[in-house]
């Protein structure tokens, strides 16, 4: 089973303590796994983060292929932080981290008596990262928000869907991972920064504005035309719009038969390519078609006229011909033919571990490469596996202290 990722050495001796839960923290700080950090999850002694999806305490995980996508290299140690000496075993551990961030609920953090204030007289030169559903001074502030929500509150939703059509919340998790990697890559600055100045920093995102950031193409077209722009769908190209740009169908027809096709504005000669790749030369010239606004008047022959070609071919080989032919084209790939294409997995792209609970776990890696690799994926942690390894390592702990942390209740067994 190989494993064709490297172990990656960027963030080497970063340690970051970790009370995120779900996806949006736990995608940040498991990109900084990935590049090097030591991430240590503080996780509930009973259940730990709610993305493992426990049926109840001490029972095995009913959906664990979740918790391993957003968790993977990390370690986890179980403590209770309701307890006064687990609180002052988290503060001894931000004493001697570089980062901590948190996805609790509003409030949540503070009423543990870890805010940032406090965290700061711990740790001056900490990197304090917070990532809400919305942002301080936000009639929102308070509210809970997941994925659906943020999509929604940020914009992605109102420009996803067909003409005509109610909207549709977008299928990937952008407003989860998407803040994410947003916070990812403040943090990396920041680290960077202090390495220079020493000075901590705290940084706060919410999702909702992460989404805002993701809609600048959108807001370009309201800045041109002052409204919103409409929800165009994909399935046919829209007339006044770019044509053709949509979906067309590919044989043999099941859900996921389709390729895109696009041609841009800035290259005239995609739509010449395309009509010599789908044997259409004689087109070539026709005044109903040679321009991107004549095919905007006719968008819906447009489509029949590739939509003729592509219904003989299967959606690999019609991306194939007409990307070989310079036009740009994707097919539809779903997740069961990414999961199984053979160069994603040569490449390390896609990658295999075995867990101990649940055997062998493919997941996406991370898509950079570093002198030609990607980074290795390694298991999401057991609930609390690395507690010792951590008070041992970070505090000096002895095995008969953590023991009777442990008979204490203080931490997990």
């Amino acid at each position: 089973m190989a494993n064709l990722g490297v172990e990656i050495d960027c963030l080497e001796g970063i340690k970051i303590v970790d009370f995120t839960q779900f996806e949006a923290g736990p995608s940040c700080t498991e990109s900084l796994a990935w590049l090097g950090a030591e991430v240590v999850k503080i996780e509930n002694p009973l259940t730990g983060d709610p993305g493992r999806r426990l049926a109840k305490p001490g029972a095995p995980d009913n959906d664990p292929w979740y918790f391993h996508q957003f968790n993977a290299n990390k370690k986890s140690l179980t403590v209770n932080l309701k307890s006064p000496r687990g609180l002052e075993i988290v503060k001894a551990l931000l004493a001697k981290a570089d980062v901590t961030i948190e996805n609790m609920a509003p409030g949540t953090i503070e009423r543990l008596g870890l805010g940032y204030d406090e965290v700061k007289k711990i740790n001056p030169g900490i990197i304090y990262c917070q990532v809400k559903g919305f942002g301080t001074g936000s009639p929102y502030e308070k509210n809970l928000a997941f994925d659906m929500i943020a999509q929604a509150a940020g914009g992605p939703t109102s420009v996803t869907g067909e003409a005509g059509q109610a909207p549709v919340k977008p299928g990937p998790s952008f407003g989860d991972t998407g803040t994410g990697m947003l916070m990812a890559i403040s943090i990396c600055a920041a680290l960077y920064k202090r390495a220079k100045t020493g000075r901590g920093r705290r940084l706060q995102v919410a999702m909702q504005d992460a989404m805002i950031h993701y809609m600048r193409v959108p807001f370009s077209r309201t800045q041109l035309s002052g409204k919103a722009p409409p929800r165009g769908g994909s399935a046919r190209s829209q007339p006044g719009g770019l044509v053709p740009s949509a979906l067309y169908p590919c044989k043999p027809g099941g859900p996921n038969d389709y390729v895109y096709v696009f041609c841009s504005r800035a290259n005239p000669e995609h739509w010449q390519r395309l009509l010599r790749v789908i044997g259409r030369e004689d087109l070539s010239g026709d005044e109903r078609y040679d321009t991107q606004n004549a095919r905007s008047q006719r968008a819906a022959e447009v489509d029949e006229i590739i939509s003729a070609w592509t219904r003989e071919r299967s959606k690999e080989e019609a991306m194939k011909l007409i990307g070989k032919a310079g036009v740009p084209a994707g097919a539809v790939f779903d997740t069961v033919e990414l999961m199984a294409d053979p160069s994603l997995n040569e490449r390390g792209i896609m990658q295999t571990f075995e867990h101990p609970t649940t055997g062998a776990v493919k997941m996406p890696a991370w898509p950079v490469r570093f002198d030609g690799s990607p980074a290795k994926v390694k298991p999401s942690p057991l609930l609390g596996q690395h507690t010792a390894e951590v008070l041992r390592g970070w505090l000096g702990m002895s095995a008969a202290e953590i023991d009777g942390l442990k008979a204490d209740g203080v931490l997990g067994k």
